[in-house]
């Protein structure tokens, strides 16, 4: 296995993604909690940054989804608080 700076990146984006989901279904954390969202978002770029220097295009768009899905989930959470307060 190579260890350049993307795929220990990478490593890293799969280990936030596999936390997260592993609390998640072990009732640790919710998906309400900004907490999940921000683990994905954290696994997303690791795993973008991996997939470009491998030129994974597919992967690519899908963990750019995911960003943007766990990034639109933190906003909304984060108004429906502010609206609560």
């Amino acid at each position: 296995m190579h260890f350049s700076a993307p795929n220990i990146i990478g490593w890293l984006g799969t280990f936030c993604y596999i936390i997260a989901y592993l609390l998640l279904s072990l009732g640790k954390i919710r998906s309400e909690r900004p907490l999940y969202h921000f683990l994905n978002i954290l696994g997303a770029i690791g795993l973008t940054v991996n997939a470009l220097h491998l030129e994974d295009y597919p992967n690519v768009i899908v963990n750019l989804v995911w960003f943007g899905i766990a990034v639109a989930a933190v906003v909304l959470i984060l108004r429906k608080r502010a609206r609560e307060d």
